[in-house]
């Protein structure tokens, strides 16, 4: 029986709002309405990175080096014996694939770093390489708040994290936009391990480097094992704070690689088997500039 005019026209609208809610449904559920997961309201992108949390861009190419910290980017034994060698430097080295070197930042490239400093020197040294407003900033530290006369003499870590975030922090008002690279505090255990093969090495040890951590280098008893266990773990937590610390800046990149590299003896200095040769320099400098340009 056909239904009259008015009826077809109810049953007509219901079909066609049934379509429309449908249809809404559908386009929901893909997105088409802008949900709260919509990326043109500060969701996930197609990236899977939310635009909200994305920090400024990292340059992977920055054309200005300034490199603090202490005797290892100073090139210290790299050329001679106890002496600073700058031009070997990771860093900033001419004489060496240096970083600035690999970057083609040589021209514009400044070394603060100083042999012997702890990380109490490097809010100074911070303040020196922030004027010349430099693209990067390398940061090596650390080895000498745990090389100290005995393990009591040690850095405490609380002392470590406030100095080393302090020191951030007044780069970071000076210059906003400069990068920074953090390298990690070399395995120092590892490093009485290889060069306590060498006999001359040992007794230049006897001098004075790092004795806290290679005094009676053939000595295995109780007392001297732990006393270098105790180095080793303070080397751990003076990492973990330069991660933890860095971490908190979008602009700052720790790495640590330098702490899990193994050197070899060739990649020792023939002087005293403790800081990086030439070529243990260019190996800092090739970990750097990986961790530098890497997107």
């Amino acid at each position: 029986m056909r239904a009259s005019a008015p009826r077809r026209k109810q049953w007509t609208t219901v079909r066609t709002g049934a379509v429309l809610l449908t249809t809404a449904a559908v386009l929901s559920t893909a997105g088409c309405f802008g949900s709260s997961e919509d990326p043109s309201r500060n969701g996930p992108s197609r990236s899977g990175r939310s635009h909200a949390a994305e920090g400024p861009a990292w340059n992977t190419r920055p054309s200005s080096i300034a490199s603090v910290g202490d005797s290892i980017t100073r090139g210290f034994d790299a050329c001679s014996v106890l002496s600073d060698c700058p031009k070997v430097s990771w860093s900033t080295g001419t004489d060496v694939n240096s970083l600035a070197q690999r970057l083609r930042s040589g021209a514009r490239s400044w070394n603060y770093a100083r042999t012997g400093a702890v990380m109490a020197d490097l809010p100074a040294q911070m303040t020196a390489a922030a004027t010349r407003k430099p693209q990067l900033v390398t940061i090596m530290i650390g080895a000498n708040d745990a090389c100290r006369d005995s393990v009591a003499d040690m850095t405490s870590t609380d002392e470590f994290r406030s100095t080393f975030a302090s020191a951030l922090t007044r780069l970071r008002r000076a210059v906003p936009k400069t990068q920074v690279y953090v390298a990690s505090v070399p395995d120092l255990k590892r490093l009485w391990s290889q060069g306590r093969k060498n006999v001359l090495g040992r007794q230049i040890w006897k001098l004075g480097i790092c004795p806290s951590m290679l005094k009676d280098s053939d000595a295995m008893d109780a007392a001297s094992t732990e006393r270098r266990q105790r180095v080793d773990e303070q080397v751990d937590d003076y990492n973990q704070v330069l991660k933890d610390v860095c971490g908190k800046d979008p602009l700052c990149r720790y790495d640590g690689a330098v702490h899990n590299y193994r050197f070899t003896a060739q990649e020792l200095s023939k002087w005293d088997w403790f800081h990086p040769s030439k070529a243990g320099q260019q190996r800092l400098a090739a970990m750097a500039y990986r961790r530098i340009t890497s997107p």
